[in-house]
């Protein structure tokens, strides 16, 4: 198997004794990228960042996590970051569907608190680096003169050795059903050099492989699923402890009415269930196709449906970005390849810096027309041959 350690590092690791503090979520991936590390030469403490939690499972993760350390023969401590996080993410979230977005809450833990808080608080304990069980490849390349560094990749830099710090990217992950590189695209030059990824170059299967061999107490835990601090909890029956359910209409493209909804937040671009179609509709005939929701507008608390999974009214073609963050430089106009989802393939596109120097804005024209655009979600690009270059969030689409 193919670990993914730039080689310089992990020489200097076995050479310097590098430390690296390793974020153990008391999950399998985490479990065995701090054995990894161990393995190859680094002095690593494990770290289980405490969480805002409802469903109870943040203390049996913390317990998975202890073993798991006390396995692999490092020091284990307990973060807790309940309170930044319930500031910076709960409520993030909360207020994004409160103002008809759909917020991406991993997108923001991933830079407020795992490349945030925990980065810092372990530089300042004296860590070199801080990892974690993403499945994502760290690229890394000799930083080019700053006249000759516009538009250009990673890949695309001359193999001579230049002088300087090197530059880093982000690349798609060995395993293009794990990879995680979506939810990381507001990283900058200053976390990615203190960061590693032992995963990037594994596949979910052989991770489990290692685990198992490791006698790992992780090794048979099942994955988590959804938003992480919900558990197994609904996201609708979260948000209604704070927004008031509220009936409204349903809308055909037409605006004429069709149905009933319990609150325009609730929904997003995309979503066949849990509004109510009229009779009428729903019996309609026999091959009466779903209805989507394409459109919602929470002042009026109404949502906009149409019938059919390939609707053209579900496609986007141009959307604009704000809160573009560039892991590398780009011009101001350039080719890219992009996803508006997590797992949607990627899609040529057009990138163009608009707007005014003190409120940028980009516009991210796509060839083809891609599907369920959702307002508060994030648009990550990536260049060909797969490096993440940078992202932002979805403020318009039409």
């Amino acid at each position: 198997m193919q670990y993914d350690f730039p080689t310089s590092m992990s020489r200097s690791a076995q050479a310097k004794k590098r430390s690296v503090f390793v974020g153990m979520s008391g999950g399998v991936d985490s479990s065995v990228a701090a054995l990894l590390l161990k393995r190859a030469g680094y002095d690593v403490t494990g770290v289980f960042i405490k969480c805002y939690n409802i469903d109870g499972c943040a203390e049996r993760d913390a317990e998975d996590a202890r073993r798991v350390a006390g396995q692999i023969g490092i020091p284990f401590y307990v973060f807790d970051f309940e309170k930044e996080y319930k500031k910076k993410v709960v409520e993030y979230m909360i207020e994004g569907y409160r103002a008809g977005l759909t917020p991406n809450p991993d997108v923001m833990c991933n830079r407020e608190i795992k490349f945030g808080l925990f980065l810092r608080r372990a530089l300042k304990l004296g860590a070199d680096y801080v990892a974690t069980g993403h499945y994502v490849k760290l690229l890394t390349s000799p930083r080019a003169p700053a006249k000759r560094v516009s538009g250009a990749t990673p890949k695309s830099y001359s193999s001579r050795a230049r002088r300087g710090s090197p530059l880093f990217a982000l690349g798609i992950a060995k395993d293009l059903n794990k990879d995680q590189s979506y939810f990381l695209w507001t990283l900058t030059q200053n976390e990615l050099k203190h960061c590693l990824f032992p995963l990037g170059g594994l596949t979910k299967p052989e991770v489990r492989v290692l685990a198992k061999k490791a006698w790992l107490a992780t090794a048979e835990k099942k994955d988590s699923q959804g938003i992480c601090f919900l558990g197994m909890v609904d996201v609708k029956d979260f948000l209604k402890k704070y927004i008031k359910a509220k009936k409204g209409k349903v809308l055909a493209s037409d605006g004429t009415v069709v149905g009933e909804h319990d609150g325009a937040a609730f929904y997003t671009i995309g979503q066949r269930h849990g509004f109510r179609l009229s009779s009428a509709v729903s019996r309609g005939v026999k091959d009466t196709l779903p209805h989507y929701v394409i459109s919602k507008d929470v002042k009026k608390n109404t949502i906009t449906v149409a019938e059919g999974s390939e609707n053209p009214l579900l496609f986007r073609k141009n959307i604009l970005l704000t809160g573009v963050n560039f892991v590398v430089p780009l011009k101001a106009k350039t080719e890219v390849l992009a996803r508006v989802r997590y797992r949607q393939s990627l899609s040529l596109a057009t990138l163009k810096k608009t707007g005014s120097k003190a409120h940028p804005t980009y516009e991210l024209a796509f060839k083809k027309p891609q599907k369920y655009v959702a307002e508060g979600q994030s648009a990550v690009l990536y260049k060909k041959g797969g490096g993440l270059v940078g992202g932002g969030i979805i403020v318009y689409n039409g």
